[in-house]
């Protein structure tokens, strides 16, 4: 089975769609390498992308046009300036012009060339995209199907042998199933983020691990810290009001911080009530996934729609449940909700085109429950055991976002998804692991099982649910 890294599951890039953004903007990249390494950059005179699936039903309301348009510009999801997120596009639409790899001009219509099969699936995944250029004389010189399968991750088709051999490698202790990770926590008499160190640290030194997860975290809190303090409506058509902001300004007060680690200081030094402590962590959790809506910068934990259940879980225990912010108990943190999404990615899914709404907040949740449980010095038997009440109460949770846009229940779930995650760890703590009548493994078993089952109207579609009994138009980029 493949090896993931606690750095795969946790990516930095922009709003609002890990699987329909990230995926797709990733996949665009790859592709103009591909072209290079294929010899056939020089001659291409025209480029067409081709949507499908999930990706074209909901392709305008999660900015699919744009993440395609941004990857084949050359743009970077993780340093790109984001006020140039819209103008980029825009240019491209209104210019017929792409500005390919930001090295040479390329014919572009926007109407004609970026084509959204909607009615089409292709047999890989639910989210499947073709790359194809032409030459000056109008001829296909060129073609190479993607799919986004969930996370940011994404594998071309073409590839597919090399992708997996990449991710083949092996580690001091390759981890498949949750009883593996139990048997090297009991024989080394260690916790899940030791092993999980040693795993890492076959592909990075130990100092580049904790550089690495430390702007993680810088990049979440920010996110946390814009999303407090941003008002307004959202893009879209929905017309969803910003929240995070007033619940901010609310709890806290008018007094004007400078940076997201003094407002931080502010809430640990105020005493708040439990009502209080309630609002705070959804505050959290909407602020992030407001910034994602916004075509804000945030960390797919495990993806986009998901990126608010982590950050406020972890915002909780810096702000009540520990006397010092140290850098070691975010590390430890973040290390333990990466390899748990991991469990899932290998046994079920986290792409919501193919398990519905469970694979995102049900496996961010999850992941925080773990996290969270091991901070509070739970063992290694209680933080999987946390993980697994968190899905068990999300199991069969339908993806069915209005519009096609991730606000409207996305933002509210990453709130309801905190809270389990919470509730879930409080329970683990206190409780005997051994006697559980469900293990983990169990969980993502019937997780994978009841994504199979469910109906692909539930999966991210916009064809069912709430999507199908609330009528909107979405504009196109």
């Amino acid at each position: 089975m493949e090896s993931i890294s606690v750095f795969d599951m946790l990516k930095i890039g922009v709003g609002p769609s890990s699987s329909h953004t990230l995926g797709p903007w990733r996949s665009a990249e790859a592709f103009i390498k591909e072209l290079k390494k294929n010899s056939y950059f020089d001659q291409t005179n025209k480029i067409q992308a081709h949507l499908y699936g999930s990706l074209a039903l909901t392709g305008h309301g999660h900015g699919t046009d744009i993440a395609i348009l941004l990857g084949l510009s050359g743009q970077d999801p993780i340093t790109m300036p984001l006020e140039r997120v819209q103008s980029i596009p825009e240019a491209i639409k209104s210019d017929q012009v792409l500005f390919l790899n930001n090295e040479k001009n390329v014919s572009f219509n926007y109407l004609e060339d970026l084509i959204f099969h909607y009615d089409k699936c292709l047999d890989g995944h639910a989210n499947g995209m073709i790359f194809e250029v032409y030459d000056d004389k109008d001829n296909s010189i060129y073609s190479s199907t993607y799919y986004s399968i969930g996370g940011g991750f994404f594998i071309c088709e073409n590839e597919v042998k090399e992708t997996i051999a990449k991710r083949m490698t092996h580690l001091p202790y390759p981890i498949n199933i949750g009883k593996d990770l139990i048997k090297y926590c009991k024989d080394r008499s260690c916790n899940i983020s030791e092993v999980v160190w040693e795993n890492e640290k076959t592909w990075r030194s130990p100092e580049l691990i904790r550089e690495d997860l430390l702007q993680i975290w810088q990049v979440m809190k920010e996110c946390v810290y814009r999303g407090c303090h941003t008002e307004g409506t959202l893009p879209g058509g929905l017309n969803v009001s910003r929240r995070a902001a007033k619940i901010n300004k609310k709890l806290l007060g008018d007094t004007e911080y400078k940076n997201a680690d003094q407002w931080i200081k502010a809430i640990r030094e105020k005493e708040f009530g439990f009502s209080e402590i309630i609002k705070w962590i959804g505050c959290f959790a909407m602020a992030v996934n407001e910034e994602n809506a916004n075509f804000g910068r945030v960390v797919t934990a495990p993806t986009n729609g998901a990126a608010g259940v982590i950050p406020a879980v972890l915002m909780y225990y810096l702000c009540w449940c520990t006397k010092e912010i140290k850098d070691e108990d975010i590390i430890r943190f973040l290390m333990v909700a990466g390899e748990v999404g991991s469990l899932f990615k290998k046994g079920s899914t986290i792409s919501a085109a193919m398990g519905g709404c469970q694979a995102e907040i049900g496996v961010s949740s999850a992941m925080a429950a773990a996290a969270l449980t091991e901070c509070l010095e739970g063992n290694s038997g209680q933080a999987l055991m946390a993980a697994e009440i968190a899905m068990e109460h999300h199991l069969g949770l339908t993806c069915d976002p209005i519009g096609g846009l991730v606000q409207v229940p996305c933002i509210e779930r990453n709130s309801m998804g905190a809270m389990k995650a919470i509730t879930a760890a409080k329970i683990a703590v206190e409780s005997d692991h051994t006697l559980a009548k469900v293990s983990l493994d169990e969980v993502i078993k019937t997780m994978w099982e009841t994504a199979q089952d469910m109906h692909v109207k539930y999966k991210e579609t916009s064809q069912g649910g709430l999507a199908a009994n609330i009528s909107i138009s979405v504009p196109e980029c």
